[in-house]
Formats: structure tokens, sequence, C-alpha cells
């Protein structure tokens, strides 16, 4: 049980608001979060209502699906621009979704480093799956794929376009879409993302 003087240095920065914000600001439930971090929704929902602080590990997870870096819930808005380098080596691969079995992809965020971005881009590696096994997902925004290799299915709302290396894709992300590998050649593609 933590001391009220490291409960109330912990409250001061405000870190379950500013989970809650960011959150609200992706357009982005509980529910969604808990499935992108292993995390259940109640204990997200404690940490927003700063019932509970969470550990280093805990908010990274957290912090890594929406992709800033720890600074963003301990330091305060910044004067100066947004620079972030994303060294190779520094970069975590995350499955589509958390304990899953079977993936659709992996991802790593390129930009992680640079809080209060208007765009995020990912490093995305798409493995084979049958295509009523596909997780389709929207999000407010749009969506630009240029893939890097191998040749990439994706299904927007009714209809499937797969596109090879060097194509490029860009489509309105609140429409329901999946992605699959489409054939038996390793795929992976620069993704980026608005909101």
């Amino acid at each position: 049980m933590l001391s009220g003087t490291l409960q109330e240095g912990l409250k001061a920065y405000g870190i379950g608001p500013k989970v809650r914000a960011i959150r609200l600001r992706k357009k982005m439930g509980l529910v969604e979060l808990g499935r992108h971090t292993g995390l259940s929704p109640a204990m997200l929902s404690k940490i927003e209502r700063g019932q509970l602080f969470p550990t280093l590990p805990t908010l990274l997870r957290i912090a890594l699906v929406f992709s800033v870096g720890l600074d963003h819930f301990f330091v305060p808005e910044r004067d100066k621009p947004v620079v972030g380098v994303a060294r190779h080596k520094d970069r975590l691969r995350f499955p589509e979704r958390q304990g899953a079995r079977e993936v659709a992809y992996e991802f790593e965020s390129l930009d992680f480093p640079a809080v209060q971005r208007l765009l995020n881009s990912y490093f995305a590696e798409f493995y084979p799956v049958a295509p009523d096994r596909m997780q389709r997902h929207q999000h407010p925004g749009a969506e630009f794929i240029y893939v890097l290799s191998g040749n990439l299915s994706i299904q927007i709302g009714d209809e499937t376009h797969v596109i090879g290396p060097r194509d490029s894709i860009y489509f309105d992300a609140t429409a329901p879409h999946a992605y699959s590998r489409n054939g038996s050649k390793p795929c992976c593609a620069i993704v980026v993302t608005t909101a």
C-alpha cells in the first residue's frame, strides 16, 4: 500500500486523466483498449479514475497502443517543436491482438518517441489468415499503406483489394477493414494512420 505522500506525489502527474484523455481523443472504448493491452477494462477504469496507479510496464503497454512515450504521462506540454527519433533497436513488436493464437499482423511503432503527433506510423508484417477469421476493425481518420514486400489483401467494407510491392492504398479508416498476407511470400508494409 502506498503512503499518503507517495499517493499525492503520483496524483500530481494526473496519469489517470491523461490516459482517459488520450483514449477518448482516439475514440477508443475501455474494452477495445483492454484487448490491445491485455489489461481488464475494470483495471483500466480504476487507472483512469486515479484509484490505481499503474506500474511502469503497465503504463508502457498503454502508451504503446497510442504510440506515445512514457514521458507523455510525466512531462507537461512542450513549447519546442516535436521531434522523435525511433531507433530500430528500441522498437517493440506487438501482435494485432494481445494473447490471440492467430493474428493477421504484428506491428512496430515507427514514431513512438514523438509526442503530440498528427499521424501514427508503423512497420507491419502480415500473415495469412482465412477470410472468415480476419478481424475487422475501424477507427477515426484515414489510413495509408505502402507495401514493401509480398502481397497484401485488404478488406474494406464489402470490397477486397490486393496490392503488391511498391503499391499503396489510402482509405477512410471509419470503414470496417482487415488485412491478410496474400500468397506464400513474406509481406511487410509501412502503415500510416491519422485521427
